[in-house]
């Protein structure tokens, strides 16, 4: 079965370097790096991210089918979806300008549509992607693809619900996005490895696992 857009990252050739994609203010605002983040603020441990708890944030967690490793992080927050996984990363250069032509590419060879659009992150992706049930489009749904480029690491977040087509929605979504601490640790990853993610010891509301 091929990949979802959304699942589209690793084992790709590894591209020429790019400059890194992040807003200006990255380091102060977020995502942050775990030695950026306050270390007395309280987080949820998922290993490779870590997250604030809020008030009906709801956390799941998506787990690979045979493996059973976990692949991503879904945040169910104000009426918006959150995908999240964190990726290992060159120091010195990005990932995102590559990796936005390989999701429109593959969006667009499933019969959707991908549009290049600059948003508080940097440039994003706002796609229409075919809902597809017995053989036939049943559907589209929108999403927002979004990327930042950290100090050895890449997050990569999938907006869907009322933060995909609403600008206010949109604006909590991302403050959500913005608290996200990438732990990428010291052990030598290749990049685009995904940085490995586990289950909490607790939780903000109800936690599960999807394959």
């Amino acid at each position: 079965m091929n990949d979802t857009p959304e699942q589209a990252l690793e084992h790709e050739d590894l591209p020429v370097e790019h400059a890194k994609s992040a807003p200006e203010d990255r380091s102060v605002a977020g995502p942050l790096d775990a030695d950026e983040a306050n270390a007395v603020r309280p987080y949820v441990d998922l290993g490779g991210v870590k997250i604030v708890p809020r008030p009906e944030l709801q956390l799941r967690l998506e787990v690979e089918e045979g493996t059973k490793r976990v692949v991503a992080v879904g945040l169910d927050y104000a009426g918006s979806t959150l995908q999240v996984q964190p990726f290992a990363a060159p120091r010195s250069s990005g990932l995102w300008h590559e990796i936005r032509a390989q999701i429109a590419d593959q969006i667009a060879k499933q019969g959707g549509k991908a549009t290049e659009r600059e948003g508080t992150f940097g440039p994003e992706l706002l796609a229409e992607i075919p809902i597809v049930a017995g053989g036939s489009e049943t559907g589209r749904r929108i999403a927002r693809f979004i990327g930042v480029d950290g100090p050895r690491w890449f997050l990569r977040g999938v907006i869907a619900g009322e933060g995909a087509v609403d600008e206010q929605a949109a604006e909590k979504i991302e403050d959500l996005f913005r608290s996200i601490v990438v732990v990428r640790g010291n052990s030598p990853m290749p990049p685009r490895d995904l940085i490995p993610l586990h289950m909490p010891a607790t939780t903000p509301g109800a936690v599960g696992e999807t394959e």
